[in-house]
């Protein structure tokens, strides 16, 4: 798949609402994630952190870089490349913004916009040590395989829950990432 592919499968799609949270008048915590698609020799990969075991909300998970939508950012996007830039070192100037997903609504009380850019890698990223543990990355076609995406769902504050898994080598990504990963796939597909 191309630059050009992906920018034109982005621009034909629909922007919805999704998760396994509510909206709620305006009291959700606003925030913006980057999909970063790094174009490699060896194809399309998708970055992806591993949040500090430190952290407030969602230790230890893996996430997409990304985190509140401030009152100085005029926008998702500028939120999603300013959060990236601090916490993987990932220069704005690398990434060129190619569309948005649908809206996550988290049970935690977030509401995700992703937007979506590709990457021209940097000679390094380098991870702020207090919020990322680790910087990697997946291969695109292992997100886009519908084999690998998962429905699991466990019990939280006696209430059923359903979500995403995608399980990659040792690592379990799930949850709203996982989820807006699903939606990527279908995006793309």
């Amino acid at each position: 798949m191309t630059g050009a592919e992906i920018r034109a499968r982005l621009a034909a799609g629909a922007i919805g609402i999704r998760g396994n949270g509510l909206p709620n008048d305006g009291r959700n915590i606003r925030a913006a994630v980057l999909i970063g698609l790094v174009d490699r020799p060896e194809g399309w990969s998708l970055l992806l952190t591993l949040r500090s075991a430190d952290l407030h909300d969602h230790a230890g998970q893996i996430s997409l870089p990304g985190g509140r939508i401030e009152p100085e950012d005029p926008d998702p996007i500028h939120a999603a490349l300013r959060e990236a830039e601090e916490e993987i070192g990932l220069p704005r100037d690398h990434v060129e913004v190619v569309g948005r997903l649908d809206t996550w609504f988290t049970g935690t009380g977030f509401e995700v916009i992703p937007i979506v850019g590709l990457v021209r890698p940097p000679e390094t990223l380098v991870p702020d040590p207090v919020e990322v543990a680790e910087i990697f990355e997946v291969p695109l076609a292992f997100i886009l395989d519908k084999k690998n995406h998962e429905q699991r769902s466990r019990e939280l504050r006696g209430e059923m829950r359903s979500f995403w898994a995608i399980p990659y080598m040792h690592r379990n990504i799930w949850g709203a990432t996982a989820g807006m990963l699903v939606n990527l796939a279908e995006a793309l597909a």
